[in-house]
This record gives structure tokens, sequence and C-alpha cells, in this order.
């Protein structure tokens, strides 16, 4: 279980045979690649890229938010959010490339004019140049993957690989009470406290799985046609999906609702990045790092 207050190191090689960690170049396989080659950052994003069969993506997210593209990698970060612990902790391990999921600077296209003259963006700005780091956001690319990175991570964190199916976000598990569900969530995930709509005592077997924030619309759309038992998402508006589940159960309505929080539902897929990509690049350190939750819980 992934301690969610500490920075944590995955290096673990994968056991599974995922389809993604199979699509490594025959020279490699051949043992032909130099371990001791150093890397620019515009290099490991273009080992990203072919490695997992990704085309460009026009207007994507997915740029540099710091640092420059020829700068000489000497270890990499994977997170969900480049926070300020985070960039301190890749200063501490020597590693000069965050790879984030989510914005650096507080909006979607991190725009630093989002809020004109932000002193935070100016700040974190600052921290950024002054250590040299770059960050990348990898958010587009990743859910574009085959399978998507993010929804297979987060089923081997759970366990549920055995009922994964690739471009599905759904899954149909041993059947057991909504409690004994939300419980499994929190242990896997290492999550303190969810939200939930529905009875704890009723069983379930079929899940919707939505990490993420992919908005009311598809989260409504997504449980009028799959009619799951539960639809188990990373956040939600309070006024879209919650409102529709509790209409539909007042109207007479079975499905659950469990909340995990944004970050808790999609970083699996950050730390799975490491075990995908560490053997793309022999000899790079690479580090996962889980961002400290930043609520507290009273």
């Amino acid at each position: 279980m992934i301690n969610r207050r500490k920075f944590i190191v995955n290096t673990t090689k994968s056991a599974g045979g995922m389809a993604l960690l199979s699509l490594v170049p025959s020279f490699v396989k051949a043992g032909n690649w130099d371990a001791n080659k150093q890397y620019t950052v515009q290099e490991v994003i273009d080992i990203i890229l072919k490695e997992g069969n990704l085309t460009p993506i026009n207007n994507t997210v997915d740029t540099l938010k710091s640092g420059s593209a020829d700068m000489v990698v000497t270890g990499i970060v994977t997170t969900m959010f480049a926070t300020i612990t985070v960039i301190e902790q890749a200063v501490k391990l020597n590693a000069n490339f965050i790879i984030a999921h989510e914005p650096t600077f507080y909006n979607h296209t991190d725009n630093p004019d989002w809020v004109k003259d932000n002193s935070i963006v100016k700040q974190k700005q600052a921290l950024l140049a002054k250590h040299k780091i770059t960050v990348w956001r990898f958010h587009d690319y990743i859910h574009s993957l085959k399978p998507d990175a993010v929804a297979y991570g987060t089923a081997k964190k759970l366990g549920w690989l055995p009922y994964f199916k690739t471009g599905k976000y759904d899954v149909t598990i041993p059947p057991m009470s909504l409690q004994q569900l939300v419980k499994h969530l929190k242990t896997s995930l290492g999550i303190a406290h969810v939200r939930v709509i529905g009875d704890l005592n009723r069983q379930c077997s079929h899940i919707g799985m939505l990490p993420g924030a992919p908005g009311g619309q598809r989260q409504v759309a997504f449980a009028e046609k799959e009619k799951p038992d539960v639809l188990v998402v990373g956040e939600l508006s309070e006024w879209e999906t919650a409102e529709y589940m509790r209409d539909q159960r007042l109207l007479g309505g079975k499905m659950a609702l469990v909340i995990l929080g944004h970050q808790f539902s999609e970083d699996p897929g950050m730390e799975y990045l490491v075990e995908w990509l560490q053997p793309k690049l022999p000899g790079v350190k690479i580090t996962h790092a889980v961002p400290v939750d930043p609520f507290m819980w009273m």
C-alpha cells in the first residue's frame, strides 16, 4: 500500500506481461542498448511516444511547463502533481526531470496568466528555475496508451487485473457489499476518507471506474448506458453527477456512487509509469513521488 504521506520509490518490474511492457524495440531485447547513455528531455519524450505507439495530438496540454527539451536528464520523478514538496524531493534525488499528470500552475493549460500577477505561480517558476528542473505534463498521451495506463495502473493497484479489459472502464468483480467495496478501495489506494451515496448493505459486482475528472456529462452518460451497481469516480461537480445520483435513488434506482478524490484515483497510473518506463531507459533512476494529501479531515 502506498503511504500517501511519504515519498516512495517504485522500481518494481512487472510480472504481468502487460502489452505496453512488451513494446521494447528488438535492439533493446538483444541487449545492445547502452546502459550508460545519457538522455535529453526530448529523447525521453520521444522514447515514450515511440514505445507507446503514440501519434502527435493536436493542441495537447502535454507540453513543457518549465526547463528545456535539450537538458540532459540526471533522474526522473513521476507524480500526479509537481508540488513544492515533490520539487524539493526531486532536488534531493538529483532528478531534474519531473513528469506530472496534472497541471503545475493550477489550470488545465498551465497558462501562467490565468490569474494575472499570480504571486504563487511566480515563486514556483523561480524555484524550478533555481534548481534547473524541467516539468513535462503527461496527461493526454498516457490516457492514449493501449491500454490506458492510468486505468490499468488503478486496476493493478486494486488487484482487479483479472477482470480488466482494454478500452473498458467497468469491471465485474466477485459480489461484495458496498461497505466491503469501500473498505477495499480505501485500503488498496491508501485513502483515509471517501464520500458515498448508496446502501452500504447492498451487494455489488458491476463496477464503473472513471478516475480523474472527466466531467459530469461523461459520468452521467456512462451511468445511463452501462448501469453499473456502483460508479467510482475521482471527483465531480456536486451540482451535476451527485444530483443525478440523488434523484435516481429517490426515483427507485439502486446505483451507488463512490468519490475517491482526483489524486487517489489516478496516482496508481503514474506509479505504474515507473514500471513501464524503466526498462526503456536503462541506467536512468526513475522514482515515483506521491504528493501529500492537501486536505485535513475534521
